[in-house]
């Protein structure tokens, strides 16, 4: 009897284990990784009941799990998005912060210019009446100019307001000496002694160094802020590698594989693959600050002695104040001219006294009160605008290296700083080892997550890169007074086949960027430039077609 109690026992014992093996394996449902997978959209015949064999899976672990091949494939595309998503996300943010800031800009500057027209043309029919009225096209030029140069850039400042003070002299010689006839090449000459006469005072050399600084300022700090949107637009549509997406799948998914689908990513092992996949990206942290830096430097003299809001608010006291001290003194100054261009033509009689009755030219300017200008310009004033931005600016700086950590700072992505025994560091629920590898494409050599080739810089950052320095140099050249000869840096920061992934990158730029040399060019220049560069075509030609046959014969 005990002979056959034994096998019996063991039998029995041998029966109770497989069927307790058989529940626990039976116990390892996989129904909630399968409602967590079916909430996404995807099929849920592709997904187990209950864990499977291991073995097909290619990048998560092997061994008992709960996903098939097919759940591999598309949590590696979901993983791919899920990162996009966030990324565009944290630089969305940024962009809408730039687009709104430059919308509200330029309104206000473009607006300002309409003020300080409207203004000087109230002011002048009031004092002048229709002396001013035939003779307005002289100050609707100032003002077109100006606003040529702001929207359009391509325009000499200087050249520009010693041509307006000229005319205006040509204007004003002749009605303060309305008893004499001119022609046109008399007035000319009477125009070559604005600088020598100075028959406007010191209002024009004042005038000319405040509208420069002022204007050149303001147009190159609005543009700063759209340079700004568009690289931010262009470098927050981001396109995993094959070796990001898979350190991606491995972080976010391969946890549900092995049933654990509320735990989440260890923060250092997500912030070494987001470091890695987002390598490129924080290349641009350099140039990045040093034009945050330069564009904070434009925005104190914005605040202080190139403020374009204190120079147009009152341009047309000060070009007032500039007619007055030509009428005082038109006695010296029409003797010295008469002397240097020789004696006019007197008119005949009958038209001396109708051309005097007419010119009479005595009006006094009112004295100008700041206080009675509150600012209206786009319902703000410059000093608002520039406090305001200067905060979003010292915020944006070490944007690009600091995105990784923001990125896993996000709920979606990784647990919380302190929670590092209980997360997933792509194998298991425990602890992450590694230490965390440095920013930017270099220091991704010794990168334990993801592999990246550090000799290959990404042609799109390259771009921004070469924008945000062009710009950075132009902002400097702002800053110290010197004007710049803008051109369509549109090339330079945008790469084939990439958009903002933002609303806002719909809206383009209301700047407009010229290739073409500094205004002043003149029409006989450009015809001349153009045949120059239309030589050598008939041998381009020729060159070209040998290359092109020789191409197709290596095609073949």
């Amino acid at each position: 009897m005990a002979r056959l109690g034994l096998p019996a026992l063991l039998c029995t014992l041998a029966v109770l284990s497989a069927a307790l093996l058989a529940a626990e394996l039976k116990s390892k449902s996989c129904s909630e990784v399968r409602r967590l997978y079916v909430s996404k959209g995807f099929n849920k015949n592709d997904a187990p009941l209950h864990e499977i064999n291991g073995d097909h899976l290619k990048i998560c672990p092997q061994g008992y799990t709960c996903c098939s091949q097919e759940m591999e494939e598309k949590y590696s595309l979901q993983s791919k998005d899920d990162f996009k998503s966030v990324v565009s996300e944290q630089c969305n943010h940024l962009q809408a912060v730039f687009a709104s800031r430059y919308k509200k800009f330029d309104e206000f500057f473009k607006e300002l210019l309409e003020n300080a027209e409207k203004s000087l043309n109230d002011m002048f029919v009031k004092t002048y009446g229709r002396l001013y009225m035939q003779n307005s096209e002289v100050f609707k030029e100032l003002f077109k100019e100006l606003k040529h140069y702001y929207v359009v850039g391509n325009v000499n400042l200087e050249e520009m307001l010693n041509d307006f003070w000229a005319r205006l002299l040509e204007r004003m010689f002749r009605l303060v000496n309305s008893q004499y006839h001119f022609t046109d090449e008399y007035l000319e000459c009477v125009s070559k002694y604005t600088e020598q006469l100075k028959p406007f005072g010191d209002v024009p050399r004042k005038l000319k160094l405040q509208v420069t600084r002022a204007f050149v300022a303001a147009r190159t700090f609005a543009q700063g802020l759209a340079v700004a949107r568009d690289v931010v637009g262009k470098v927050s549509v981001v396109n995993p590698t094959a070796q990001c997406t898979h350190a991606l799948l491995k972080m976010i998914y391969c946890s549900h594989c092995q049933g654990l689908v509320t735990v989440k990513p260890c923060y250092n092992y997500c912030s070494n693959i987001m470091r890695g996949c987002l390598a490129n990206q924080g290349d641009l942290d350099i140039e990045w600050n040093n034009f945050i830096d330069a564009m904070l430097m434009v925005a104190e003299r914005l605040e202080g002695p190139f403020n374009i809001e204190s120079v147009m608010d009152p341009i047309d006291v000060k070009i007032s104040d500039a007619i007055m001290n030509m009428q005082e003194n038109s006695v010296q100054v029409s003797q010295k001219v008469f002397q240097g261009c020789g004696p006019p033509k007197p008119l005949p009689a009958g038209r001396i006294s109708r051309s005097i009755s007419e010119s009479a030219f005595s009006a006094r300017f009112r004295p100008y009160h700041p206080e009675e200008r509150p600012t209206t310009a786009a319902g703000t004033s410059l000093d608002r605008l520039v406090t305001d931005v200067k905060e979003k600016l010292k915020q944006a700086k070490k944007f690009w290296s600091s995105l990784p950590s923001n990125v896993c700072n996000d709920e979606r992505m990784a647990a919380g700083n302190g929670n590092e025994d209980d997360c997933w560091n792509g194998k298991g629920k425990s602890r992450y080892l590694f230490a965390v590898t440095g920013n930017g494409l270099a220091n991704q050599g010794n990168n334990p997550e993801v592999q990246v080739n550090t000799s290959k810089q990404d042609t799109l950052i390259l771009r921004q890169i070469m924008a945000l320095r062009v710009m950075t140099s132009k902002m400097k050249n702002a800053y110290n007074g010197n004007d710049v000869d803008f051109f369509d840096i549109s090339d330079e920061n945008s790469g084939e086949g990439s958009g903002s992934g933002c609303e806002y990158q719909q809206c383009p730029s209301e700047f407009e960027y010229n290739a073409t040399d500094h205004a002043g060019k003149s029409g006989s220049d450009k015809a001349d430039s153009a045949g120059a560069r239309a030589g050598p075509q008939p041998y381009l030609l020729i060159i070209f077609c040998v290359l092109f046959l020789f191409m197709q014969r290596e095609w073949r």
